[in-house]
């Protein structure tokens, strides 16, 4: 360990001699003074990690030493010693941000504790983090090769999400490489586990084998509670990762009850196109587009392709209620909208169903690819979930969240698909009418790496559109993107390393849907 300089402030600190010679011969450099004055110089002048501050002192107290010191140094770690345990100040010395406090008269050993909690907390977080992960590797691991069905591989796939921020937290590198590892070798054996269920899956969405579907969340999540005397509001949010949900989930927890957190399946291809549209239908885009084909756009028309989520929700509620449901629906694209949202959303407590759909994370994976600031913004999965937690805190959905929390509603949070941090090109040749999607291609004549992808030569099995009589569908599996050989290099320095959907990934496939009530 290397020396750690600390500040002693008391006027009695005669009296405190004992404790300073028990700390040095424990290796810790004390400097010692008697007022708030001399303290407040002593770091203006010099370096410390740890400043013990008595609270009562002649001239300047305790808590006003405080706030100098942290105007000096905003981030030194500062222990308030104090005689008495005072309501009221307690809470100023920890509405200044004092790192711990202690009671008088002072043990050696209450001080020893209290430094290695501020000092060594990282290191000994680190290392107790660093310990549970490697007794929890090999369950994860023996688990991978024991799931057979879709609530094993939800598990899993949380266990993995939570350790993934618990050692980054910890910032324990070499484990964070382990780990790393070990969610690629589960993504492989994901990849297979769809690929021998998913087309079953599609057959017998009802199936107690079978996971929510895209589909069929609305009947089995929303739809019942239409039937409360209260709205309802569901909240999509495109293109949100288990991940991201976790780090902005607490935020949402101090605004509401919640009362289930659960996932669904996105369907393949994971893409907005196709898993909102079936969010909102009801039903896969192959039944979309034979049902209502005025509803549906495929890969190769012009215009947005997610322009009459409203009419098929519309359709969606007349055919399960065979009733008119009283409902609004708004989505939010850019910033005014935003400003819209958060004016009128009290207006809307007359509705029975207040959907709202919110664009911003799939604009930032996207823009990402684009834009080089937000590569650097948002460089990997950390960064990626330190922006989303950051939007989210300072959004306008989130004031609009904290503006129906006041009335007694349900609210369902959930997405379309996920997104994955794409690393290893996989050559693929179509034709001018092939899809442009990297992590996915519909289209003729396809030509691709057998091991990378999912292959679908009947879209009808899917329930997917087909453009012509030989249309195929591949999906890239794990971390692979698809690459045309034309051009190759440049568009695999392109796409390396940004977030990416519509192939087949735990981070893309297994999604968040969360269900709260007011408080």
């Amino acid at each position: 360990m290397s020396e750690i300089n600390i500040l002693w402030a008391d006027d009695e600190i005669d009296l405190l001699k004992p404790q300073i010679i028990f700390l040095e011969t424990k290796g810790y450099k004390v400097k010692a003074v008697t007022n708030g004055q001399d303290a407040i110089e002593a770091c203006r002048n010099e370096h410390f990690d740890v400043v013990f501050l008595d609270e009562s002192m002649p001239g300047l107290t305790g808590l006003e030493t405080l706030s100098k010191i942290k105007e000096i140094n905003n981030n030194l770690p500062i222990v308030m010693i104090t005689k008495n345990e005072e309501e009221n100040l307690m809470e100023d010395a920890i509405g200044s941000k004092i790192s711990d406090y202690l009671i008088k008269p002072v043990k050696p050993n209450q001080i020893l504790m209290s430094l290695k909690k501020i000092i060594d907390n990282d290191r000994l977080v680190s290392e107790k983090t660093t310990s549970n992960y490697q007794q929890e590797f090999q369950k994860i691991f023996m688990s991978m090769q024991d799931n057979h069905n879709f609530e094993s591989w939800t598990e899993l796939y949380k266990k993995l999400v939570y350790w993934e921020v618990e050692l980054e937290q910890s910032e324990t590198n070499a484990m964070s490489e382990v780990f790393a590892m070990q969610k690629s070798e589960a993504n492989t054996a994901f990849s297979k586990y769809i690929t021998k269920n998913y087309l079953d899956w599609i057959e017998h969405p009802d199936a107690p084998e079978s996971p929510i579907l895209s589909f069929n969340l609305l009947p089995k999540k929303v739809f019942p509670l239409l039937k409360q005397d209260k709205p309802t509001y569901l909240l999509v949010i495109d293109n949100l990762r288990l991940d991201q949900w976790k780090v902005i989930q607490p935020m949402v927890q101090k605004l509401f009850r919640q009362v289930e957190d659960e996932t669904l399946y996105s369907i393949l291809p994971t893409a907005t196109q196709y898993s909102r549209n079936a969010i909102f239908s009801g039903l896969m885009p192959g039944d979309i587009e034979k049902q209502m084909p005025q509803y549906w756009k495929s890969d190769d028309d012009e215009g947005g392709k997610n322009n009459f989520e409203d009419k098929l929700l519309e359709a969606h509620l007349k055919r399960v209620f065979r009733t008119e449901i009283k409902m609004h629906y708004f989505k939010v694209t850019n910033h005014k909208l935003g400003e819209e949202l958060v004016e009128n959303v009290m207006n809307w407590m007359n509705n029975r169903l207040n959907v709202i759909v919110y664009n911003f994370v799939d604009m930032l994976s996207h823009a990402r690819t684009e834009m080089e600031v937000l590569k650097e913004l948002a460089s990997d999965e950390k960064a990626y979930r330190s922006l989303t937690e950051s939007w989210f805190e300072h959004s306008a959905l989130y004031e609009a969240l904290k503006k129906i929390a006041t009335k007694d509603i349900n609210l369902v949070i959930t997405t379309d698909h996920g997104t994955i941090r794409v690393k290893t090109p996989s050559k693929c040749v179509g034709d001018r009418q092939t899809s442009t999607n990297i992590r996915y291609k519909t289209g003729r004549n396809l030509a691709y790496e057998e091991r990378d992808v999912f292959v679908i030569k009947d879209p009808a099995k899917a329930k997917l559109p087909k453009s012509n009589m030989t249309s195929t569908y591949i999906f890239a599996k794990e971390d692979k993107y698809l690459v045309y050989q034309n051009n190759y290099n440049h568009f695999v320095n392109f796409f390396k390393d940004s977030f990416q959907h519509g192939g087949i990934s735990l981070e893309e496939i297994i999604i968040p849907v969360a269900t709260f009530v007011s408080k």
